[in-house]
């Protein structure tokens, strides 16, 4: 009777599995056109109100994600590229690079709250990080970050980060992780002191631009443009775990806690998707076809879908087609 048992387990087992993998494959869910033309960068969800920002050249597209429309637009800026959600204020902040500014926004009427100088160049990726409250630019021309108070509205301190930074994250418990793209490595950074208390060599990834993390089980994923490849760090020791190949030109990279998903999005027109098996185990579950330079990429974790930016370009250029602009949605099948 047990060895019939543990035969049909082992059967119920082999059976389930196929149906899980293709429970969790992507397909094109729909697009959504967006006004406004030029480049784009990164987008930001907004879990509490449901919204979606999307950075585009001079301006923020605004997205309503249970009826997946434009509602608004946040206009009258230099040259911006990410924008964080402080719901505890009620407060959006954008990086304008252009301007050297963090430009804080109202979530609730959009309107421009105030412009905020830093002492810095090209203010890129920006975050809000609940532990601290605080919001951190980082200065992709300055090699550092800047700390603003997002209820005085004024910078508080400034970091050296040692290195060229691109995206960042928070475990919500006091430090933050940011990729150093010039340096190979990942900064660990710790928000009381405003220091950077470690530094992880991510070899044998190079170029590193996008981070998630696995909060729970410590881990961090960064995707690297030179060798085309995602690297897992264990954040206890900085040990790199493993590094799995993606496509060309990575930037953005997203990790979904329920599904164990992780997305790559890059510029060759694909995001890989990664399942992660356990803590040490990963494997590509997918490699999702979906536009030429649809590089930047949101994940909204209530209904798995991802979105990313992107435009229609002039034959053998980068430059956007007018009134291209759009989203591209991807959902489980």
């Amino acid at each position: 009777m047990k060895t019939n048992f543990l035969k049909f387990a082992l059967l119920l087992i082999i059976g389930i599995a196929p149906l899980a993998l293709h429970a969790q494959t992507y397909v094109l869910d729909k697009s959504i056109p967006l006004t406004g033309d030029g480049g784009w960068d990164y987008l930001s969800i907004d879990k509490l109100n449901d919204r979606l920002y999307v950075s585009h050249s001079n301006c923020v597209n605004v997205v309503d994600l249970k009826t997946e429309t434009q509602v608004g637009v946040i206009e009258n800026l230099k040259g911006i590229h990410g924008i964080a959600v402080d719901n505890k204020a009620n407060r959006g902040f954008i990086s304008d690079g252009k301007a050297n500014a963090v430009v804080a926004f109202d979530l609730k009427t959009l309107a421009i709250i105030a412009t905020i100088p830093v002492d810095a160049k090209g203010p890129d990726c920006i975050i809000y990080e609940p532990f601290s409250d605080h919001v951190f630019s980082f200065n992709g021309d300055s090699n550092n970050s800047s700390v603003v108070d997002p209820n005085m509205l004024k910078q508080v301190g400034t970091i050296d980060l040692g290195g060229g930074p691109e995206f960042a994250v928070s475990d919500g418990k006091g430090k933050i992780y940011n990729n150093l793209e010039d340096k190979n490595s990942l900064d660990v950074i710790d928000v009381k002191s405003l220091k950077v208390i470690a530094n992880y060599p991510l070899s044998p990834g190079g170029g590193p631009t996008g981070i998630a993390m696995d909060i729970k089980n410590g881990r961090t994923f960064s995707g690297c443009r030179t060798n085309k490849g995602m690297s897992v760090v264990d954040v206890k020791t900085g040990k790199v775990i493993t590094t799995l190949p993606i496509g060309a030109g990575v930037d953005a990279v997203d990790y979904d806690p329920e599904t164990k998903l992780i997305f790559c999005s890059c510029g060759d027109g694909t995001v890989t998707i990664i399942k992660q098996l356990s803590p040490d185990s990963y494997s590509i579950v997918q490699t999702l076809q979906t536009q030429n330079r649809a590089r930047t990429m949101a994940l909204d974790t209530k209904t798995h879908k991802i979105y990313l930016s992107v435009a229609e370009t002039v034959t053998g250029t980068r430059k956007p087609l007018p009134g291209t602009f759009k989203l591209l949605v991807y959902k489980i099948q």
